[in-house]
């Protein structure tokens, strides 16, 4: 698959994979005929990059989770914490969210309730 296919299969912008490829994240991409190819173990090291961005990871983080993803097994625990960081901060905003939601509510009751 070219560069060109896996973005718009993706749906994500040239220069981005360019940047990935610059991070040397994406594995053995290959020169063929003047346009890259991807193989099937670059294509799923997109889609985990894709889902580090999805659940909120940055740049950089997606960067070292990667790079250790590719260190093998003995990285696991690394990883494992990154992935709990990023939990607890998603269940902290929720809890914000949550609070947020209850004092939306006790105003729109206190307006109801006055009526």
């Amino acid at each position: 698959m070219t560069i060109y296919e896996a973005s718009e299969q993706y749906n994500i912008p040239i220069e981005i994979l360019r940047e990935y490829e610059s991070w040397g994240l994406c594995g053995e991409v290959k020169k063929v005929m003047g346009s890259w190819q991807y193989d099937d173990g670059d294509l799923e090291r997109l889609s985990m990059i894709m889902t580090l961005h999805d659940i909120g990871f940055t740049n950089e983080e997606v960067e070292i989770y990667m790079r250790l993803l590719t260190q093998g097994e003995n990285t696991e625990d690394e990883r494992m914490d990154m992935l709990n960081k990023k939990r607890g901060t998603a269940l902290d905003e929720i809890h914000f969210k949550q609070k947020q939601l209850d004092r939306l509510d006790y105003l729109r009751y206190k307006i109801q309730a006055s009526k």
